[in-house]
């Protein structure tokens, strides 16, 4: 008897967290997923036996392979596979790139870095989706290169969405960890990560892996589409949903505490949801995924945008996005080579505008550019800001490195959104709105940024008063940070007065999006002045009654 066929797999196609072989796929095809699903999870087997020694497992493999290729009868999985590869024109390829991945899982335990683990789920996941378009017939139409890019994007997404749902089973049956150690080593090391009293710090190193989850399944968003054959069409959309609700049911649990799974009302909804919403014709996911970041960010921007007509709209979404995708990498809990990475990625998708935007957020700026000739440096002057604020310790020099840092961050979505506007010519408006916002920012997040080891305030003014660099927490309390803090709560004073005399000559209409802002936040300065600047209480927020009142105003809309 094979050895495949000798022991029991470990599961089914109907255990696994997404579909495989639903009755959504043809009845022909589903043979073949059944087929291809049987052998690799017998091979995955192999791979996690924990009675195996690596030597054992590498032979096994290899001759499950050998099996594969020929068509060897006494491997009924194998054959099987081999049938459906003769029939379909699919299988055996996809089949033995997973089985690369086996192999290393055979012998390699832990990972250095995100692209070494994005390597092994282009080998380990990747193939499933190349599989399933293969079946389709989908590489052979226009599109086919999208849908895989887009498959790619999802099966990854799957994948490290099982690592981490089973971070602590892999520890402990199996000897892996998937998520690279130097994230670890953020919480102290693996120790110190599993530690059942460390959940906080474990927490952020988690979100920090779902919000790159987040972006995969964002690009994946446009698989359903992509492809012709509505079944799969159908399949892969109720396969989103499913993973957007693991990933959400992760960052509200804790998977090292407890086992978090789909179950079949997660199934049922998200069948539900995602065939009510398939849609008859094509239609770019793009401008939704920029709105659902925008809204699920909570600012209080949205009060401004919401001003503008429709197509100024969406364009100043995917610039917030975008501010809003780096500004999570640059505070994420990932080591700082690892930003540096993630916001160089950011970087070549700018340069690659308009003409070859890879992302979703890059098509809508792409778009934007278009429309609105948004200048490219100020996008990089964004990420130049983030770079600074990705280091695991911040302090600002002088008052020259905090223009500049307000410039970077603050001043570059100020001409961004003016062109959007349509009110290019308000550039110095701009500026000096954007600096003074950012000083209130500054105000506004002083203990929150202590937390993360940030001092903007400048260290020469905090020297004025006697001040020596030292840890941030201590820092802020003492009380002669306070009173730099009321200095520079002036420049902001001043600044408010500076804009609202630059308003008096330019189109008020125009710019209405960017006064509903300053409005906001000059709201937001007059109570955190009442206080004072003194460190203690809750971060102060508009309530409700101002952000109606702004609301009321951003419903009448501003030009178009």
């Amino acid at each position: 008897m094979s050895r495949s066929a000798a022991i029991a797999p470990t599961k089914t196609h109907r255990d696994e967290n997404f579909p495989v072989a639903s009755h959504l796929i043809a009845r022909p095809l589903r043979r073949a997923v059944l087929a291809f699903y049987r052998y690799v999870r017998a091979a995955d087997d192999i791979a996690d036996d924990g009675a195996l020694s690596s030597t054992e497992k590498l032979a096994r493999l290899d001759a499950f392979e050998r099996a594969l290729v020929t068509g060897d009868d006494s491997e009924p999985l194998a054959l099987a596979l081999h049938d459906a590869d003769a029939r379909f024109g699919c299988g055996i390829e996809e089949a033995r790139m997973l089985l690369d991945a086996f192999r290393q899982d055979a012998v390699k335990a832990r990972y250095a870095d995100w692209a070494e683990l994005r390597d092994y789920c282009r080998r380990s996941a990747d193939p499933v989706g190349r599989f399933l378009l293969r079946l389709h017939g989908e590489q052979r139409h226009p599109d086919g290169a999208q849908a895989q890019e887009a498959a790619d994007a999802l099966c990854t997404a799957l994948q490290i969405l099982n690592h981490l749902q089973d971070l602590e089973k892999d520890r402990v049956v199996l000897g892996r960890i998937y998520l690279p150690t130097p994230w670890l080593d953020l919480a102290g090391g693996e120790a110190a990560f599993f530690d059942p009293a460390n959940g906080d710090a474990r927490r952020a190193l988690i979100d920090a892996a779902l919000d790159r989850v987040d972006r995969l399944i964002d690009e994946a968003r446009f698989l359903p589409g992509l492809v012709r054959s509505r079944r799969l069409a159908a399949e892969s959309a109720v396969t989103l949903k499913l993973a957007a609700r693991l990933a959400a049911r992760l960052r509200r649990g804790d998977p090292v505490m407890t086992r978090i799974d789909l179950g079949k009302p997660d199934f049922l909804v998200a069948a539900t949801t995602a065939l009510a919403s398939l849609p008859r014709r094509r239609r770019d996911p793009a401008p939704a995924i920029t709105r659902r970041i925008v809204a699920a960010s909570g600012s209080s921007f949205r009060i401004g945008m919401a001003a503008l007509p429709g197509a100024r709209r969406r364009a100043i979404h995917a610039v917030y996005a975008f501010c809003r995708v780096i500004d999570d990498i640059a505070d994420g809990c990932a080591p700082m080579a690892e930003k540096r990475v993630f916001l160089d990625a950011w970087r070549r998708e700018i340069d690659a505008l308009p003409d070859a935007p890879t992302t979703a957020i890059g098509r809508e700026l792409a778009s934007a550019m278009r429309a609105h000739h948004l200048p490219c440096a100020e996008f990089h002057a964004l990420l130049d800001g983030m770079e600074a604020d990705a280091r695991p310790r911040v302090r600002i020099a002088d008052d020259t490195a905090f223009d500049l840092y307000c410039r970077r961050v603050a001043g570059a979505v100020g001409v961004l959104s003016i062109h959007i506007f349509g009110a290019p010519q308000a550039r110095d408006f701009a500026l000096t709105l954007g600096h003074t916002l950012q000083i209130v920012n500054v105000l506004r997040d002083v203990a929150d940024d202590a937390a993360m080891e940030r001092v903007y305030v400048p260290l020469s003014r905090l020297a004025a008063h006697g001040l020596s660099d030292a840890p941030a927490r201590e820092l802020i309390r003492d009380p002669r940070f306070g009173q730099v803090c009321a200095e520079l709560a002036g420049e902001a004073e001043a600044g408010f007065v500076q804009v609202d005399a630059m308003l008096e000559t330019l189109d008020r209409a125009r710019l209405k999006p960017a006064i509903l802002m300053m409005e906001g936040y000059r709201a937001l300065f007059a109570r955190m002045h009442a206080r004072g600047f003194t460190q203690g209480g809750e971060r102060l927020r508009l309530g409700w009654r101002d952000k109606l009142a702004l609301a009321a105003r951003a419903l009448r809309r501003a030009p178009s």
